[in-house]
């Protein structure tokens, strides 16, 4: 069972009371229907709940984030239709982006759309007393962090309101913070929400503790704060809560991905979709289904297993050839549509023929539409849901923790040993910087296709060597899209470079 995040009258009317759009001058003044607004509302537990479910539906239109997670690195190209289609993840994928991007905008707007709900809920968080108040404000405080925490590594500094929501104006007036700030406020939440939230959720789909903790052990990763990730990320290997899947009783890993294992004992922290209710492009966001697979999805296909799609974000050959010999990982995480074609007598359209963005002749398995997993639009509202956060991250992460921190390669070792083993490699026995280049491979071909190698790169000082186009001290983070600067009317500077 998923969480309940379709829309209804109520989290209408809270959006609209809301008007959200983005941090700036843009926000909307609605006049909400229904008598419902932020002063009358929170009267009883079920506002708060249905408040709740409002901030976690913003979750999944970030299915964004991921894709051009993979475009802006050397995994994959933009691909689709031609070298114009979607034209703002054409530019991201050639380094050419400027503050003048709709799909960056929307990163921007549907992030600081989810801290705004959050801090709704957090505002007003005594007005009344409830059983499980301190769960659901936890769970809160954890959607804020992550919102706060992609839209820090997406457009580095950005402003911040620990007390509440933004008001009409203050783009004016609240200075962007340093990225210090932002992570002091990202790992007080969630320290608020590791403390409170339950080791196993309410309903499937809520987060839980062990999520606070990987997603706090992750954000102490980012800023080299080895011994700090590495005591959280080992509370949730140590919990006994999860397992790589696949290798407990009758699960096979090449279902990873599929809508068969979702919500399995390897999700840390899972995004949920449906496919029952759909959208149309003019306001693809209000689709509960995961966009992302329709957008992977290979072009004019005809065949059997998947279904037909519009041919983004593809893999390279490059990221294809990465794969140690043997390694089971790269035939569940890539499609290679040629052999695939051969033995299956399936046809396909190739679409974007561009040498820089244009087709590979492999696609993102994981997230490969499905035949028969939808109910609606077969493109728009597949109701994959996304791994944000696997078990295996987390040993990745812990390796890479225990090792560049210089705490205990043998424990590092261990963890790392644990993913290659599902993968059917054999164990390595290395140390120092060979171990780190190793845990930098083994992570690149677990999370691939899943949004994270560009924020790897970056964070690693590594983007520059393997990222076409990349311009260093420019390019570790994106644009602030020009109406919002414009909206601050002189308060927010420019990322450097743009």
């Amino acid at each position: 069972m998923k969480i309940n995040i379709k829309r209804n009258i109520i989290l209408a009317a809270i959006a609209a009371s809301l008007g959200i759009t983005s941090c700036g001058d843009d926000y909307v003044e609605v006049d909400p229907p229904y008598g419902i607004n932020s002063d009358s509302y929170f009267t009883t537990e079920d506002d708060y709940y249905n408040a709740l479910i409002g901030t976690y539906d913003i979750l999944q239109s970030t299915y964004v984030n991921v894709i051009l997670g993979e475009i802006a690195s050397d995994n994959a190209n933009a691909g689709g239709e031609s070298a114009t289609d979607v034209i703002g993840w054409q530019q991201v994928d050639r380094m050419q982006h400027t503050p003048v991007n709709d799909n960056l905008d929307d990163i921007w707007d549907w992030n600081f759309a989810g801290v705004y709900r959050a801090s709704f809920v957090l505002e007003n968080a005594d007005n009344i007393d409830f059983e499980g108040k301190s769960q659901l404000l936890a769970e809160a405080y954890f959607l804020r962090a992550y919102f706060n925490f992609e839209l820090l590594k997406w457009f580095g500094p950005i402003p911040i309101k620990p007390e509440g929501r933004f008001t009409l104006g203050e783009a004016q007036t609240i200075p962007r913070a340093s990225r210090s700030e932002v992570y002091a406020l990202i790992e007080q939440d969630l320290a608020y929400a590791e403390e409170n939230l339950a080791v196993n959720a309410p309903e499937v789909g809520r987060v839980t503790k062990g999520a606070a903790q990987a997603l706090l052990g992750k954000v102490y990763l980012y800023q080299d704060k080895f011994s700090e990730a590495t005591t959280e990320l080992q509370k949730v290997i140590n919990s006994g809560q999860y397992h790589l899947y696949g290798t407990q009783g009758s699960e096979n890993y090449e279902n990873l991905f599929e809508y068969s294992a979702e919500n399995s004992a390897e999700s840390v922290f899972e995004i949920q979709y449906t496919g029952t209710e759909g959208a149309g492009f003019e306001c693809l966001q209000c689709s509960e289904g995961n966009v992302m697979v329709g957008f992977s999805g290979i072009r004019g296909y005809s065949g059997p297993v998947f279904e037909s799609g519009y041919g983004f974000n593809l893999p390279t050959e490059e990221a294809y050839n990465s794969f140690q010999d043997g390694d089971l990982r790269q035939d569940v995480s890539v499609l290679d549509i040629e052999a695939w074609a051969s033995e299956t007598g399936a046809s396909y359209n190739i679409g974007n023929q561009d040498e820089v963005t244009g087709h590979t002749g492999y696609f993102n398995r994981k997230y490969l539409p499905r035949q028969n997993d939808n109910l609606g639009d077969a493109n728009l509202t597949q109701p994959n849901n996304y791994r944000a956060i696997r078990y295996a991250d987390v040993l990745l992460m812990a390796a890479e923790a225990l090792n560049r921190g210089g705490i205990d390669d043998a424990q590092a070792r261990t963890y790392l040993n644990m993913v290659r083993d599902r993968a059917g490699l054999d164990a390595v026995d290395l140390t120092g910087s060979a171990l780190t280049e190793q845990i930098y491979q083994d992570r690149r071909s677990e999370m691939i296709g899943e949004g994270h190698r560009f924020f790897d790169l970056v964070r690693t000082g590594r983007a520059e060597q393997f990222i076409d186009g990349f311009t260093a001290n420019k390019n570790e983070v994106f644009p602030i899209p020009l109406e919002e600067i414009q909206f601050a009317q002189g308060n927010w500077d420019q990322n450097t470079g743009y």
